[in-house]
């Protein structure tokens, strides 16, 4: 019976991935409600920290809610996207690398 070594060569060239940020863009149409409803179900906010937020979307015009990496942070841009949609609401989200 013949035996097999192998070995292993740690990698010290990986890095973390690159984080992206979640960024919500005010218009005129969706309703605080809406914002307000989607930062606690999509990103566990409190309520009184999600109105917080959406207070901040209103009067800067735009907010990052989240920092992830970048699939999940995707991802949750095109589901709260679809959900406004299927609200009637034209949210944006944008999603960029963390600066």
């Amino acid at each position: 019976m013949t035996q097999t070594q192998v070995l292993i060569k740690p990698r010290n060239d990986l890095k973390e991935p690159s984080m992206f940020e979640v960024i919500y863009l005010n218009d005129n149409k969706t309703t605080v409600g809406f914002v307000v409803e989607s930062l606690e179900n999509y990103f566990e906010y409190s309520n009184t920290s999600a109105h917080e937020i959406a207070t901040k979307i209103h009067t800067k015009g735009a907010a990052t809610v989240a920092v992830l990496p970048f699939q999940i942070a995707e991802q949750k841009g095109v589901d709260i996207t679809m959900d406004a949609r299927h609200a009637g609401m034209p949210l944006q989200i944008k999603i960029q690398k963390e600066s």
